[in-house]
């Protein structure tokens, strides 16, 4: 070898080693960018539903489980100003106590409930709880995420059923949109059809399944629904979406405690926050089974619901942070910068 390429050789391994420290801090940037947001007062169940108001404050409805297992009486919602001080908690009128995801109707305003525990949609009064029933289903369901297409009809994940339900911008009895063994699943948690969101165009439905550890897309064209695919594989329990301005999902990852960021194409260009222990009063470092996402008003902060939820109180093998969420003594929301440096990026 030359000088001169012994001179180009030692230049470049110079510049490698100062680049690495660099990508490494990057990395290690995204992976602690989930810090509290909110914290829920104390006797509050994990936090599970979530979504953000036209007035900016951020909702959030409890599933009605704790460390010891079931509690009784209404479902739960509490509200938060953007700075993540409490407003309000509000008990959701004619609801059992296992409300899941939740959305602002696009036209009346009203919040839409996905009563898991009652089978039903309800039309809920943000401010005083009142409720009607918005859809009604049919069969053993287990209704998880909601979502809007751009006429205001409204989807329904079934987690149970494996069954996508759709009605009218008024409500009434659901018709099973889209039903298909890709929404279902026998795995841990069990739970199939989750979290799901349009793409922009509304060319693409995407639906996480938590038990199979998949974003399932199924394709639409003039609203009818494609046969479902598989899109990406191997998100240990993809949970909550949300689909950010450029076309990327960011879904939760509640087995692994992070949010991954997907783009359009499947590749994973980010994982977004961590977790570190629970601190001595009780409250989880960072994010413990998170499970709903949602975007704040400017499209700067990612919402996270931490639902640390033990699934050895439903008789299930424990996960590896099963006995740390039996630690928690006051649930948390985290908030995530939508920004992120992707990987091998410095």
């Amino acid at each position: 070898m030359n000088r001169n390429a012994s001179l180009l050789l030692i230049a470049m391994m110079v510049t490698l080693m100062l680049l690495l420290p660099a990508a490494a801090a990057a990395q290690q940037a995204n992976r602690a960018s989930a810090k509290i947001f909110a914290i829920l007062p104390e006797g509050a169940t994990g936090p599970e539903g979530l979504t953000v108001g036209p007035d900016g404050n951020v909702y959030v409805a409890t599933f009605g489980f704790n460390a010891t297992g079931a509690v009784s009486g209404l479902g739960q919602l509490f509200v938060f100003s953007p700075q993540g001080r409490l407003l309000r908690q509000v008990s959701i009128q004619n609801s059992s106590p296992h409300p899941l995801g939740i959305a602002f109707h696009p036209l009346t305003g009203l919040l839409l409930v996905a009563d898991f525990g009652g089978g039903q949609v309800l039309s809920v009064d943000p401010m005083s709880g009142a409720s009607s029933v918005f859809m009604t289903v049919t069969g053993s369901s287990g209704l998880n995420g909601i979502t809007f297409d751009h006429a205001a009809n409204v989807y329904v994940s079934d987690s149970a059923q494996g069954i996508i339900w759709k009605t009218g911008p008024g409500g009434g009895a659901g018709t099973a949109w889209v039903t298909d063994a890709l929404l279902t699943t026998a795995g841990v948690p069990p739970f199939g059809a989750n979290g799901m969101e349009f793409n922009h165009d509304e060319s693409t439905l995407f639906v996480a399944n938590t038990g199979n550890d998949t974003v399932v897309q199924i394709p639409v064209s003039g609203g009818v629904p494609g046969k479902p695919s598989v899109f990406v594989n191997s998100i240990n329990g993809a949970d909550g979406l949300a689909i950010d301005r450029h076309g990327n999902l960011w879904v939760a990852a509640n087995q692994s405690d992070e949010i991954d960021v997907v783009s359009p194409a499947g590749k994973l260009l980010a994982r977004m926050g961590d977790f570190d222990g629970v601190d001595p009063k009780g409250l989880p470092r960072g994010l413990l089974f998170p499970a709903s996402t949602a975007f704040s008003r400017d499209g700067k902060w990612l919402y996270v619901t931490n639902l640390a939820l033990d699934l050895r109180i439903f008789g299930l093998p424990q996960a590896v942070d099963s006995q740390w969420c039996a630690q928690v003594k006051r649930y948390t929301v985290s908030r995530i910068p939508a920004r992120f440096v992707p990987l091998g990026k410095e």
